[in-house]
């Protein structure tokens, strides 16, 4: 997860338990951190799927996610914007740059998790990875 907010990390963390239970979450405070954990993790070690933040200090989530999917490495990674934006251009320039779903804050806790598992089942079920 790619979030600055304390609150909202922990309010995700609680929503992941119930969705997928052996989830086990990552933090990064901003999209550098991201890119840096991402770079220093094994290719069999990279997350099954990105949760991210589009407002955060140093770097924010439209150029992470842009470098999250030009990257060899990184692009097959299913990403979730959650983000307090409901801006329609922050929406399109997300879907624009592949992200696979996009989540307002305040979010619903059971649209969320149904989202999560729709994801983790489509790309652990049924998507072909590189």
């Amino acid at each position: 997860m790619v979030d600055d907010d304390d609150a909202d990390v922990l309010m995700i963390e609680e929503a992941l338990e119930e969705a997928a239970p052996s989830t086990r979450l990552t933090r990064a405070a901003d999209g550098q951190a991201a890119l840096d954990l991402l770079g220093a993790t094994s290719a069999a070690d990279l997350p099954d799927l990105i949760l991210l933040d589009l407002n955060m200090p140093r770097m924010g989530g439209l150029e992470t996610l842009t470098r999250l999917k030009t990257h060899d490495r990184w692009k097959s990674i299913p990403v979730v914007v959650l983000t307090t934006s409901d801006a329609g251009p922050d929406i399109d320039a997300s879907y624009r740059q592949h992200a696979s779903a996009f989540v307002t804050k305040p979010i619903d806790l059971e649209a969320f998790e149904a989202t999560i598992r729709r994801i983790r089942g489509f790309y652990g079920d049924v998507a072909r990875l590189p």
